[in-house]
């Protein structure tokens, strides 16, 4: 197949202009958080918002319309847009990451993909339908849960194990071929709109439209000046999931702070300020800087993976369990920075509507992908450190 590319957009932005077009949105998304939270997935409006302000290309190739930068630029946006609301920050940062992803597939899926510089999916990677291999591709059917952003979604990529490599699989699927099952009732990231893709009868998927996750893809980095197609999926894809709540663990500071500016402690016949009191004071400190420390500690990382990726550099076991933890210890950070503004915030934040409390709800309902788990990462890590060979599946 010829290749393709679709007509490029003539705004091109830089790194800079595209995170300061994302702090302009963050006080429109947290206006409608409530709103996002209600619907069960983020607004028509929130997603009209995000592909005007040219930050649905930013993961996109260059040639295919994006902007020419790289996944780092991602993640800054990614926590950004998550300071106003959680939710749309993992919308975003989710299908974002399969716009990257593409580009490491075959020239035929890329040029279908990308017909629209705006394209949008979704994903379920967990193989927990029915798929068989068979000639020229895959016959696929069932049901997959966890479909973040599915409602927006164009194309959907769906888990499945290539049984002759014994390796994981993931099928694009156009939108119009699955059902999507409203089922998504939880108590945190409401508004995510994760819900299940089901596929009735069996469904072939032409193998071009299959792609394999793992190693480094050199011949990718090459064609699309992309540093970060030289280094292994599986270390960029939990960037994802913790950067949402990194920049929950933002919002939350300032939100608490501002909430507590207003504050007044009744003691007995005395009014104070909770401005004034050291306890509000200690809790803002502490949580401000765990989550500035998650920060530093994520563009640490980014930095030194898409150096590392640009000279094509093999990582070092040590370094991929360094990596791992340290995307989980930033989950970890971001959940304990909000929890203990929240136990102190009163019966207030407590009430319907209150951002602290959805924020609260946010920050541990992602803490809870299997991806951020501590304890799985914390024995890999360990063990590595001691020279204990670790279990084939953390890597």
């Amino acid at each position: 197949m010829a290749e393709q590319t679709a007509a490029v957009s003539p705004e091109k932005l830089t790194a800079d202009e595209l995170i300061e077009r994302a702090e302009a949105l963050v006080p429109v998304l947290a206006e409608r958080a409530e709103e996002t939270e209600e619907l069960r997935r983020v607004p028509d409006e929130s997603v009209r918002d995000l592909k005007e302000a040219g930050l649905i290309r930013v993961a996109t190739p260059e040639m295919y319309g994006g902007h020419g930068v790289d996944i780092d630029t991602l993640f800054e946006i990614g926590w950004r847009l998550a300071q106003g609301c959680g939710s749309t920050g993992w919308f975003y940062t989710v299908t974002q990451s399969h716009n990257w992803a593409m580009g490491m597939t075959s020239d035929e899926a890329q040029a279908e993909y990308f017909a629209s510089p705006d394209v949008i999916s979704s994903s379920a990677f967990a193989p927990t339908g029915k798929s068989e291999m068979i000639e020229d591709g895959w016959s696929i059917s069932g049901r997959w849960p966890f479909s973040s952003g599915v409602d927006h979604a164009d194309w959907v990529s769906l888990g499945a194990m290539d049984t002759k490599l014994k390796t994981p699989a993931w099928l694009l699927v156009p939108r119009e071929e699955i059902t999507i099952v409203d089922d998504w009732f939880v108590s945190g990231l409401k508004g995510t709109g994760s819900k299940s893709v089901v596929i009735e009868d069996p469904l072939f998927v032409p193998e071009y439209r299959a792609w394999r996750p793992g190693p480094p893809h050199p011949q990718a980095r090459d064609r699309h000046g992309r540093s970060s197609y030289g280094i292994p999926s599986s270390q960029v894809m939990p960037f994802v999931l913790a950067a949402p709540l990194i920049g929950i663990a933002q919002g939350a500071v300032t939100e608490y702070t501002e909430v507590t500016k207003k504050r007044v402690f009744q003691r007995g016949p005395h009014r104070q300020s909770a401005a004034e009191s050291p306890g509000p004071q200690f809790r803002i400190t502490e949580s401000a800087a765990e989550a500035d420390v998650a920060v530093m500690m994520f563009r640490s990382d980014l930095k030194e993976l898409i150096e590392k990726g640009a000279r094509g550099e093999a990582l070092a076991d040590i370094d991929r369990a360094r990596f791992r933890r340290n995307h989980c210890y930033a989950a970890k950070l971001s959940v304990r920075a909000v929890n203990r503004m929240f136990d102190a915030a009163g019966a207030n934040a407590l009430r319907s509507g209150s951002a602290l409390a959805r924020m609260h709800r946010d920050v541990n309902a992602g803490s809870h992908q299997v991806a951020l788990g501590w304890d799985d990462i914390a024995e890999l890590y360990g063990r590595v450190r001691l020279g204990v060979e670790p279990p084939p599946a953390m890597w």
